[in-house]
């Protein structure tokens, strides 16, 4: 069941006026109106971007977690275990950091590069007005997101009075296996095949990795808000994605497709995995006793699951174009 969004067309009429970001118009004028209509579309009714933003120093709340700790690789190891709380507290601001970080340079250097390239019909699939305006929309609000997380990252540091920069943290390694293979690819259109197919990956799996922070109440409220909201959008997104990809396929030839299907297995591989030269960096800094062999046992840990566990999103994708049993990937 679906809430009634707009009433009716008073209703409707008083909320596009109160919508930010849009020109004046005369609401009893029909042609105005439509064209309104048609600028606020769905986008508004979901997109981040569009809402107004709450005053996060208000919300912050010092007594709480920046970052969960069970999502920390080796939180149970017993070097880490010894550690004192005030540098714990620090280590956990830190992966609050790092996931901003790595949100950002995700959205930044994997996924608006392709979506660009689909926007640019590099493919030359000719997607038409409505695809392409929706694609216009995502890169809009991947950098809106972008922003979110500078935000909250900006926030930390400011209530918690740490210096704890960005720039003293690795790229993660999805933006790591993405450069090197655009790198290693044949032809500028190879190079193409496989962005395309690490934007895929990116917007088809990112809401299981937001999802890592949503459910802990005992998690600082700013930082769950910031990726409640996101992944609202990301839902739209990952769908955007598939179609994109689905059309784009269905035009390739054989050693494209395969080009293609290589780069999604890439894709999977590095959006999965534990990003260990981070937590390397972070344990460094706060000058944790042992942190190459904390850091080392985790790593080494056959046992340890992987940060992202759901990525059945390009499982499904691959299924409905057929081939799974194609794609150089061991589907768990």
């Amino acid at each position: 069941m679906t809430d009634n969004v707009f009433g009716d067309e008073a209703a409707e009429h008083e909320r596009l006026l109160r919508l930010p970001s849009l020109p004046p118009f005369d609401p009893s004028d029909r042609v105005e109106s439509a064209v309104i209509g048609a600028l606020a579309g769905s986008w508004p009714r979901r997109a981040v971007v569009k809402r107004p933003e709450p005053d996060l120093d208000d919300l912050f709340d010092p007594a709480k977690a920046d970052y969960p700790q069970t999502l920390i690789p080796f939180h149970d190891h017993d070097l880490f275990a010894k550690v004192d709380e005030p540098t714990r507290d620090r280590v956990l601001a830190w992966a609050w950091i790092g996931y901003n970080k790595n949100v950002m340079d995700v959205e930044q250097y994997v996924v608006n590069p392709g979506f660009r390239l689909l926007s640019q019909d590099a493919f030359g699939t000719g997607l038409g007005d409505p695809l392409t305006i929706a694609t216009m929309q995502a890169m809009v609000d991947e950098q809106y997101h972008t922003l979110m997380h500078l935000n909250a990252s900006a926030l930390t540091r400011r209530r918690r009075g740490w210096d704890l920069p960005e720039s003293r943290l690795p790229y993660g390694p999805t933006v790591r296996h993405h450069r090197a293979a655009v790198d290693a690819a044949d032809s500028p259109r190879g190079a193409a095949l496989v962005s395309l197919a690490f934007t895929t990956v990116a917007e088809t799996s990112i809401s299981s990795y937001l999802g890592l922070m949503t459910d802990d109440e005992d998690l600082q409220p700013v930082n769950r808000a910031t990726v409640v909201l996101h992944r609202r959008d990301e839902y739209c997104h990952s769908s955007i994605a598939g179609e994109l990809l689905k059309i784009v396929f269905e035009r390739l030839g054989g050693d494209d497709r395969r080009i293609l299907l290589a780069g999604l297995a890439d894709g999977l591989e590095a959006f999965r995995s534990n990003d260990f030269a981070t937590w390397s960096a972070v344990l460094e800094h706060e000058n944790v006793r042992g942190a190459d062999r904390i850091v080392a046992a985790a790593a080494h840990d056959a046992g340890r699951q992987r940060l992202v566990q759901d990525c059945s999103a390009i499982r499904r994708l691959c299924d409905d174009l057929g081939v799974s049993d194609d794609v150089p990937y061991e589907w768990s």
